[in-house]
């Protein structure tokens, strides 16, 4: 068989297509899975993934693309490392780290950073490509780095992941190869640069001025691209388009023109550029920018005919003006807009000519005003008129271009925006120098402006057309080519016709032009400006001559250049053939100026000047502007550089260099230099030149200094080191120098001296390089020491000067400090570095204490920064010094420390003593530790955290401990010099540590410094640990504080969350686990030794320590667990031994409230369940005493950790309230068993607060009332943990108790539990009362009280619906697990909405169809299954209620509440089915449910714990069918008679039901199914039940009859047929039963045999209460007539005031005792309508019985004996007096219950359901309607319309009253 073959070449690689397995040895892939390749086999690679290193599999090799990589240690353990550059690694690691956040972010619909990551993350992408490709060169490439390395630290900032911390070149920087210092200062300026590119991407969202002043700050310099896209004007001829930025309040032009030719056929003139005429206006500067108004301005001038109608005839080629275009760009340049996209359009504004505009005045003056600009206005008043003007009527002609402002000069642009600035685009310079002037830029240009002209109309009657032509001579008359240039964009131009102003007399023609002439020519050339007048006739315009000729000179005769400024010009006469000739014009004087100066000499000396007759008296104005880096325009400069052919002004040109502009000086830096030093040199023996040109060198030096000049720094470097050559100039300096500093006190030089400072460090360059070349030259021998002297002597004199008093020369003092250590490295090249250490260490001595001290602390950290610390001899020299300095600050005592420059300092010296290249350190890190540390550690301590600098000195100190060996600690302890002092120092390091873990200083995502400092102080502590174990450990030594610092601070940092590698991403763990390993473990190991050292002592840390070990057990870290879990086995040893109880409770209690405290904050999990169980278990069954004791402890813990870890799990987990109750109870109930009143209180009030969450008030209320249940009515004080959180400020238990109550009875006041809280406010009383006399608070309550009880009448209080649901299945968690509970509804909550709810909170449960109890196979699967159906309360009286006449209201209460039993009923078919009568089979199956607690309680549910099953036959089916028939026609016949404002038709629903022959009220199923021989022989012992079911049937007869008439006297309209139907069927059914079951009359006599009630009236009460409440089979007995005598009997009862019923009563006697002559005037009275019933039509909340009729009404004979159950005998009902013995008992079946449960009023819909069709109740949930309505306590029958909707919707408008139907029988 075929070998895998290790690979050698193929070892990592990329997938580039899913792959699934198949099969096992496969391994599934993604698309970018990187995979470690270790073997190959035909077209199949073996190896895994890189994301999942422990799956290894097999996957084919065409899916992977492989990668270049490196292996390292082969064979077993062998690791690839990609072979791609170290960014583009990272950019892979960013981009997979990012995907996943990605997806997360998707899931959590978090859109906006969604997006904002997709867009970070295609950019990520390209860029990688675009490095990947190999295809950049170089600088593109570190650029494309930058962009790269700022997008990732960007996004990782967005995503709250880790800072990456870079290097210069953008590389990750690696912790171990950096200083702590560095680091620090790393992350700084990382965080830095991050919140700017936040701040910045911020600004540009909100377009604020932000950006454009971050940019001004950084870049100096700027263009403004411009990209014209079109024009759109209706000219018809070429025009000239000269677009210029404007600054319309100065009225000046910023830059100049940039010129479009534009064709008559509306495109360019040059084809080639239609869609490229594209232009930079170049050097703007921040000033420009900042200006507050800039536009864009665009003069438009039309080249053609001098009008446009004009014909063929005419002259063409004129230059006229046209228009122009302007638009304010000051949002652009402020940054404000930045869209390059954008087009703006710009409106064009025509000129018109003046005869034009004349004209229009003529014919319009009348009308209107003119807006049109005439062409002879100036060209600045014409743009600011347009630019002033809000509207111009364009026409819809103009420009339209798009513009972007570029931050960088010409270079940076071009390479910054390749795509937008290429070689085509145009570049127009600003006219005047940019902010900064590069050395290298060579600039020769000159500005020319036309401005303006006068001329004389000569021969004509109108004005000249005058055309200016310039162009450019030499002095020999010859004509230079191409040197004038109308715009940038074209070509120079050799002659430049200006444009023609038709008819103006003095034309402003303000047009600018450059001139740009070779330097070397500048001097010979001058500029001819020739005069033309021009005519609109062809013809005439070719004989016209010049007129005139004007010119100037650009070279002044003193070799200056022409001045910027104007320049009015004479005009000569044009028609002089002399004036051709430049030789003799050029004598001529150009200038109005040089005129009348030679007109001065002349007046004085004649003979010189004769004013030439060839000049006019025109007048012409030009402005000129040169930016030149090569000419002067200055007189004192120039004799400065030719000094030595003018060496009498030297002194003169000296002091004037002084005032002379910088950027000339700049422009002659060398030369400048050059004749200052010549002059110093060849002057020698003349003192007075050595000060002037020393003030001069230190001119030039501050000169440089200046930001616009910065960039000459190299220049003069350059000079200084390649071109200087003066060997002597150092004497000189120097002398010089050391004069001034000699002489400070003298005001005179004092400014002379500061100036000097401020040059000092190229000053000393100067006389530096002067002494290297006097040295190289001449040797050290000629000058012996004088140079050291010269140094020597400076230094003396600088600390003279410093020890002066303050007051005097503080400028200097500070400009000393300042600049004095610049001259160091320079110095050090030809002075000994030691005595120079040692003259610097005396000049800062030399300052006094106290004074500049943030000077004197920056200062020495220039010293720090120079070559001279890096040398290790120096540096024993200055570190003392430094260190003395610093321990001041530092110092406790010092007054006002200066942090910032303190921390600068010590950094600084850290740093360097970090390096490796600067000789040994160890001395010098101890000097710092000895002297500083202890300081360092001080001033963190009392730092706020909130101080800039406290990152600076935690570096710091970190440093130090980083730095220091381990010979470094334990010689820093043998330091101290008392006990007492190591023990303060550990003490204060310990707390300082603690407080630094717990608030950490540095930012979350400073991964490594954070890191850092762990590792730096997990090395600290463990040293001085070992310090604790040596010197504080035996008997006499023991430190118990010390060592429980120690603890708290270990357990601290193992708890400190960057080390909780779990919370981490898989990526970020990986890093840090490679980095640093896991440092959890290495503490907690160490923690545990420290336990183990303790020996005797640790009875000291028990409970106190229990804690923090707990802390250490729970890092999720098997191998850490293992190792310190028996630690508590140790402490219950050790206290079982030493605490001398014999016992370890102080452990127990400590571990539980422990446990309890940190499992609710999230640690801890199943696993450490298991393994605290085993090995407490392993430890304790092993000891000799504490095997039991132990081991239940052991069981003890792991269950509560089960109770914890389920309420956890529900808590964070799951959003159901209900399983989150169910787990705050069980963990209640295992406190209570456990007596830990504490914590048990404590989660009472989480349940309690659950509860009000969720408006349980009830069962908030039964909550409290446990914890005051723990209060006594006493006067003992409360101890702390019986005051729960918002537990009130009380002092004794009777106070508490008293307010808890308050609490619950208001609870229970709004969970309408009234009852309970009567209950609770007697107790309340009694205390009020007889304890503590506070009648004001007994009245109060009382009133309550009272409310209480009326409201238990009055008030509408729906019941609430019992379901069971059992939850089967292994799905489920152990609470629930196969059990079932009895739930408790909601108001109006039915069934299906129930189970709606719980199939919410179990999403993946399956709903079970029927209500049997399932089968095994059920119960273990691993699903979810849920049963639910509705169960029916068992309501238990208290017996004080028993057999007394108790009205329905009260009776509700018990219905539904204080119940524990609950019934459910089943139908089911014994035997054969008779097809004939399905009755005589069908059983019912009754399911009793037995509750932990009654409800209501501490929750809506209990478990069900007992479970019973018993068979009803169908004979007492029947009668209970049969029972609840009759009584509900009983209830509704009463009501009616009570209220006659009731709806008829429940009643007319309910009579048809039993009256239709079609039914037959069911009976008759009864008489085929019971009333036969046959089932008489078969059933025997049913004799009586038989009997008493015949006499149910006839007692109907007498309730119908009553209803039938009723129904009669409510008769509407259309219910006369119905009634007449009735009527008729009644009659047949009256015989047919009157015939077979006997007839039950209620004749007015009342005899033996026929049985009466007395006080039918209250009959409601007795009937359904009593039965109700006994389950009493007869309901039968509701006989509604009453006998003649019942009256008697109730006025003569006892106790009966004849209230309400003694006329009622006295009436019935009349009347034979029939209902039906209920007197209708005595409704309002007696009814007892609108009783409360579970239904939504009732009014919202008080359905009140108004009065209702007094219980007692009744006979005596039912007082004085009320049967245990009213029951049949013998065939006859037994009238209510008669004391007879019931006979029967036996015969009554087994207790209703589930149809007694609720209310009398429709017991329950499934009789209703039954009487209308057929007896025997369906099986459940099979009809729509009985399922709901079961148990819906309606009281009358329900319309049905609400057959079968659970909460019914309100009924219609005219059934309103039957919202009141209750009486109390059915009310509910």
């Amino acid at each position: 068989m075929a070998r895998w073959i290790p690979t050698k070449r193929q070892k990592y690689g990329v997938a580039i297509y899913n792959y699934n397995a198949s099969q096992d040895v496969e391994l599934s892939l993604q698309i970018g899975d990187t995979v470690h390749i270790l073997e190959m086999y035909e077209g199949w690679y073996r190896g895994y993934a890189l994301q999942n290193r422990s799956k290894k599999g097999i996957f084919p090799e065409t899916y992977i693309h492989l990668k270049e990589a490196t292996v390292e240690d082969g064979g077993q353990h062998e690791t690839v490392i990609p072979g791609e550059l170290p960014l583009v690694q990272e950019l892979t690691n960013t981009l997979r780290e990012w995907a996943v956040i990605w997806r997360k972010l998707y899931v959590n619909n978090k859109v906006t950073l969604f997006r904002q990551l997709q867009q970070m993350t295609y950019s990520l992408i390209e860029w990688r490509s675009q490095i990947l490709s190999g295809t950049l060169p170089k600088d593109e490439l570190a650029e494309l780095k930058k962009k790269v390395t700022a997008k990732i630290d960007h996004g990782n900032r967005m995503l709250g992941l880790d800072l990456v911390v870079r290097d210069d070149n953008g590389n990750i920087l690696d912790p171990d190869e950096t200083s702590t210092v560095a680091l620090f200062r790393a992350h700084e300026v990382a965080s830095k640069r991050i919140e700017e590119k936040i701040q910045e991407e911020k600004s540009i969202l909100q377009n604020l001025d932000l950006r454009g002043q971050a940019i001004f700050s950084t870049v100096h310099t700027y263009g403004l691209y411009v990209n014209f896209k079109n024009f759109v004007c209706n000219i018809g001829e070429d025009a000239e388009l000269f677009i210029a930025l404007y600054d319309p309040d100065q009225s000046t032009f910023i830059s100049e023109n940039y010129l479009i030719r534009w064709g008559s056929n509306g495109m360019p003139k040059e084809i080639e550029k239609l869609n490229n005429l594209q232009a930079v206006f170049t050097d703007l500067s921040s000033t420009d920018l900042i200006r507050p108004r800039i536009s864009l301005v665009c003069q438009i001038v039309r080249v053609g005919r001098m009008e446009l109608k004009e014909g063929k005839k005419h002259t063409c080629g004129l230059r006229r003006p046209f228009g122009v275009a302007v638009m304010d760009i000051s949002d652009i340049v402020h940054g404000k807009v930045d869209d390059e996209e954008k087009q703006h359009f710009i409106p064009f504004q025509q000129i018109a000519m003046e005869t034009y505009i004349r004209q229009r005045q003529l014919i319009m003056s009348p009308l209107i005003t003119s807006h049109v600009i005439g062409e002879n206005e100036p060209l600045t008043s014409v743009l600011n008129k347009v630019i002033a003007a809000k509207e111009v009527n364009h026409k819809g002609q103009g420009l339209w271009v798009s513009l972007k402002l570029l931050p960088g000069d010409l270079t940076q642009v071009q390479k910054n925006f390749s795509h937008l600035v290429d070689r085509s685009t145009a570049i127009a310079r600003k006219m005047g120098f940019p902010e900064i002037i590069l050395p290298g830029d060579v600039r020769n240009d000159i500005y020319v402006t036309l401005i303006h002209g006068e001329f004389d109309k000569g021969k004509k009657k109108t004005p000249k057309n005058v055309e200016v032509t310039m162009s450019v001579f030499d002095e020999e008359g010859n004509l230079l080519e191409k040197a004038i240039h109308p715009g940038a964009g074209y070509e120079g131009v050799s002659e430049y016709k200006s444009v023609v102003y038709y008819q103006v007399k003095q034309p402003c023609w303000y047009e600018t032009v450059k001139v740009f002439i070779a330097i070397e020519e500048v001097t010979r050339c001058h500029i001819r400006f020739t005069f033309r007048h021009r005519s609109s006739q062809e013809s005439r315009d070719k004989s016209e001559r010049a007129f005139g000729v004007a010119f100037v000179k650009l070279m002044n005769a003193d070799g200056t250049t022409l001045q910027d400024g104007r320049h009015d010009l004479v005009v000569y006469k044009g028609d002089n053939k002399k004036m051709e000739d430049a030789k003799y014009y050029l004598t001529l004087p150009g200038t109005k100026a040089e005129l009348e100066e030679k007109e001065l000499q002349a007046s004085k000396n004649p003979s010189v000047f004769t004013p030439s007759k060839d000049s006019t008296k025109d007048s012409f104005q030009i402005a000129t502007l040169i930016c030149s880096t090569k000419l002067t325009q200055n007189v004192d400069l120039l004799g400065l550089l030719n000094w030595r052919s003018n060496s009498q002004n030297i002194k003169h040109n000296l002091k004037k260099l002084m005032e002379v502009d910088g950027g000339e000086i700049v422009k002659f830096l060398q030369d400048t230099l050059d004749a200052l030093f010549n002059i110093m040199m060849e002057m020698s023996d003349n003192e007075t030149y050595d000060f002037l040109v020393f003030d001069a060198l230190v001119f030039i030096i501050s000169l440089i200094g200046d930001i616009k000049f910065q960039h000459f720094n190299p220049v003069l470097e350059t000079y200084i080191y390649k071109h200087f050559s003066a060997t002597l100039a150092h004497v000189k300096l120097s002398k010089v120098l050391n004069f001034y500093v000699a002489n400070a006190e003298d005001p005179s030089k004092t400014e002379l001296l500061f100036a000097a400072l401020k040059a000092l460090k190229y000053l000393f360059r100067f006389i530096i390089q002067s002494r290297v070349l006097y040295l190289r030259f001449y040797g050290q021998s000629e000058d012996g020491d004088e140079f050291n002297d010269s140094i020597r002597q400076l230094f003396l004199a600088f600390n003279t000067l410093m020890d002066r008093p303050l007051e005097e020369a503080v400028k200097i003092k500070g400009a000393a400090l300042k600049y004095l250590p610049s001259i160091i490295n320079d110095v050090k090249l030809v002075f000994d570095p030691m005595e120079l250490s040692v003259l610097f260490c005396k000049f800062i001595q030399s300052i006094p204490d106290n004074q500049l001290v943030r000077q004197k602390l920056n200062c020495m950290t220039k010293i720090v920064e120079s070559s001279l610390f890096q040398q290790a001899e120096c540096r024993e020299v200055l570190l003392p010094l430094l260190t003395d300095q610093l321990s001041g600050q530092l110092d406790d005592h010092s007054t006002k420390p200066d942090h910032e420059a303190s921390s600068q300092l010590l950094s600084n010296i850290l740093e360097v003593l970090d390096r490796t290249d600067v000789g040994p350190t160890s001395a010098h890190v101890q000097l710092i530790m000895e002297r500083l540390l202890r300081r360092i550690n001080r001033t963190v301590i009392g730092m706020s955290r909130q101080s800039p600098h406290i990152g600076s000195f935690v570096a710091c100190m970190i440093a130090v401990l980083r730095q220091m060996e381990d010979s470094h600690y334990s010689h820093y302890i043998s330091t101290f010099k008392t006990r007492q002092d190591i023990i303060d120092f550990l003490m204060e390091t310990f707390i300082m540590f603690k407080d630094l873990i717990g608030k950490n200083v540095y930012a979350k995502d400073w991964m490594v410094m954070n890191m850092t400092q762990n590792r730096v102080f997990l090395r600290a502590i463990n040293q001085f640990a070992e310090v604790l174990t040596k010197s504080f450990m035996d008997q006499a030594s023991f430190e118990l504080q010390l060592w429980n610092n120690y603890f708290h601070l270990a357990v601290a940092f193992l708890t400190h969350e960057s080390l909780q590698l779990e919370t981490f991403s898989e990526a970020k763990r990986n890093k840090i686990v490679k980095k640093y390993g896991d440092m959890r473990k290495e503490i907690g190991f160490r923690i545990r030794d420290m336990w183990y050292n303790l020996g005797p002592h640790k009875i000291k840390f028990i409970p106190s320590m229990v804690g923090p070990i707990l802390e250490v057990t729970l890092t999720p870290e098997v191998e850490l667990r293992k190792a310190t879990i028996p630690i508590f086995f140790d402490m219950m040893q050790c206290e079982f031994n030493l605490s001398g109880n014999g016992n370890f409770h102080m452990f127990e209690n400590e571990l539980i409230t422990k446990l309890d405290q940190e499992v609710e904050g999230g640690r801890g999990d199943e696993q450490y369940k298991v393994l605290l169980e085993k090995l407490l278990l392993e430890h304790c069954r092993k000891h000799k005493y504490l095997a039991n004791s132990g081991e239940a402890f052991a069981f003890l813990v792991s269950s509560l950790l089960e109770n914890l870890l389920d309420y956890r799990t529900i808590i964070i987990h799951d959003e159901s309230k209900e399983n989150r109750m169910s787990c705050t109870v069980n963990v209640l109930n295992f406190y209570k068993d456990k007596k830990r009143e504490d914590i048990y209180i404590r989660y009472l009030y989480k349940l309690r607060d659950l509860h009000r969450d969720c408006e349980n008030y009830t069962e908030a209320a039964y909550t409290l009332l446990l914890h005051a249940e723990l209060l006594q009515w006493s006067d003992k004080p409360c101890v702390p943990h019986l005051l729960q959180r918002d537990s009130y400020y009380v002092y004794t238990q009777q106070e508490l108790k008293e307010k808890l109550y308050q609490e619950i009875i208001s609870y229970f006041d709004k969970g309408k539990m009234w009852e309970k809280a009567i209950k609770l406010s007697k107790e309340l009383a009694e205390t009020y009362e007889s304890k503590v006399f506070d009648y004001e608070g007994l009245g109060s309550l009382l009133k309550k009280r009272a409310l209480f009880y009326e409201n238990i009448i009055k008030a509408m209080r729906p019941q609430p619906e019992y379901f069971a649901v059992g939850y089967y299945g292994q799905g489920f968690p152990s609470f629930l697990r196969n059990k079932i509970f009895i739930y408790r509804g909601k108001e109006y909550e039915r069934r299906e909405d129930f189970s709606l709810r719980l199939l919410t909170q179990f999403p993946n449960a399956e709903k079970m169809t029927s209500t049997t109890p399932p089968g095994e196979d059920i119960k273990s699967s691993p699903k979810q299954y849920l049963q639910c159906f509705t169960v029916k309360p068992v309501m238990s009286l208290p017996p004080s209620y028993k057999d007394k006449p108790v009205p329905e209201q009260i009776l509700n209460y018990y219905r539904a509440n204080e119940v524990q039993q609950f019934s459910y009923s089943r139908p089911f078919r014994k035997g054969e089915k008779d097809p004939e009568n399905e009755f005589a089979t069908m059983w019912i199956e009754r399911t009793t449910y037995r509750t932990a607690y009654t409800f209501p309680g501490i929750l809506k549910w209990f478990e069900a714990k007992e479970i019973s099953v018993e068979e009803i036959s169908p004979l007492e089916n029947a009668i209970e069918t049969m029972e609840l028939t009759n009584e509900r026609v009983s209830n509704c016949v009463q009501q009616h008679a009570w209220d006659h404002s009731l709806s008829v038709h429940p009643l007319s629903m309910l009579l048809s039901g039993i009256v239709d022959p079609a039914v037959m009220g069911g009976f008759s199923n009864y008489e085929k199914a019971f009333f036969t021989e046959k089932y008489l022989q078969e059933h025997p012992e049913d004799q009586e039940k038989v009997e008493l079911l015949k006499r149910l049937i006839a007692l109907q007869i007498p309730l119908l009859t009553e209803g039938i008439r009723i129904h009669g006297e409510k008769l509407t309209e259309q219910l006369k047929p119905l009634h007449a139907r009735l009527s008729s069927c009644f009659r047949e059914l009256k015989e047919k039963v009157e015939k077979l079951y006997g007839v039950i009359t209620l004749p007015p006599s009342m005899t033996e045999r026929k049985p009466s009630r007395a006080g039918s009236m209250v009959l409601p009460y007795i009937l359904s209460s009593t039965l109700r409440r006994l389950s009493v089979t007869s309901v039968a007995s509701s006989v509604i007539s009453t006998s003649s005598n019942s009256s008697d009997n109730a006025s003569s009862r006892p106790g009966s005031d004849g209230s309400i019923l003694e006329p009622l009563f006295e009436r019935r006697a009349s009347s034979g005792a029939r209902v039906e002559d209920l007197p209708p005037k005595e409704d309002s009275e007696n009814r007892i309508s609108k009783f409360k019933r579970k239904d939504w039509n009732l009014s919202k909340s008080q359905v009140i019985a108004e009065k209702a009729p007094e219980p007692d009404v009744m006979s005596p004979g039912k007082k004085t004996q009320r049967p245990k159950s009213l029951q049949l005998v013998d065939s006859r009902l037994t009238p209510f007096h008669s004391p007879s013995p019931l006979q029967s008992t036996a015969l009554s079946p087994p207790p209703l219950t589930p149809k007694a449960t609720r209310t009398l009023s429709s017991p329950s819909l499934q009789t209703d359901g039954l009487t209308a069709s057929v007896p025997p109740p369906p099986p459940p949930k099979s009809k729509p309607y009985e399922s709901s309505q079961r148990n819906s306590a309606e009281i009358a029958p329900p319309l049905p319309v609400r057959r079968d909707s659970k909460a019914p919707p309100p009924p219609p408008p005219k059934a309103r009253k039957s919202g009141i139907l209750s009486s109390e029988p059915g009310s509910q």
